[in-house]
């Protein structure tokens, strides 16, 4: 598959998230199903990091590495914000937290929020420029 189709795949999972999302709050307990999907969002970033780095392209790289850092510093200042908005009022609130749920849409789908950032965090670490390495030395 190529990896402009991993892309539209990924978007697609970023809209059913997203979805989600917003279903979840409406929910007292959503099921299991909600954080399977979520973890599956993961799966097209994966392969196109899988790719990419058996490829070399580094256009790719660089592409998620900047979506995974956009989510993972979106969704700290969105946090620190939404926390703050206590003291702003109900619908600064709710704006706040609509804005974090399509930010950080797998977070907000799953319930499990460590579990969402920190497969950001693996999917941004890992698309890292490769390091080069040194040559190997003999053992005398």
């Amino acid at each position: 598959m190529k990896t402009r189709h991993w892309y539209w795949i990924w978007g697609a999972m970023f809209i059913v998230c997203a979805a989600l999302g917003f279903l979840r709050q409406e929910q007292e307990s959503p099921g299991w199903w909600y954080t399977a999907v979520s973890v599956l969002f993961f799966l097209p970033p994966a392969a196109i990091l899988a790719r990419s780095r058996k490829e070399g392209d580094i256009r790719s790289l660089k592409t998620l590495r900047y979506l995974a850092g956009a989510s993972l510093g979106i969704t700290a200042l969105g946090l620190v914000l939404n926390f703050l908005s206590v003291r702003w009022g109900e619908t600064a609130g709710d704006i706040l937290h609509s804005i974090l749920a399509v930010v950080s849409t797998p977070m907000m789908a799953s319930g499990f929020w460590a579990l969402s950032l920190f497969l950001w965090a693996c999917l941004w670490v890992a698309s890292g420029s490769p390091s080069k390495q040194a040559p190997p030395t003999r053992d005398r």
